[in-house]
């Protein structure tokens, strides 16, 4: 990895910048539930949608752009 001079992740932090780009890209969260592999949508609905990730979301996408 060094010799391309890409980061090392995690698979964890992998899933979490993809949970964090769904919910940037207002993908329903069915559908995120189904890609992130969670066994029930509650799940999705309390890691990634409470009003402070929202928040928190917003500013990453504005910090993208």
């Amino acid at each position: 990895m060094s010799r391309a001079g890409v980061r090392r992740i995690t698979v964890r932090s992998a899933r979490r910048t993809c949970a964090t780009l769904l919910r940037g890209l207002n993908v329903h969260p069915n559908i995120a539930q189904r890609i992130l592999r969670h066994a029930q949508v509650t799940i999705t609905l309390e890691i990634y949608t409470d009003e402070a990730t929202r928040d928190a979301l917003r500013q990453l996408g504005e910090s993208l752009t």
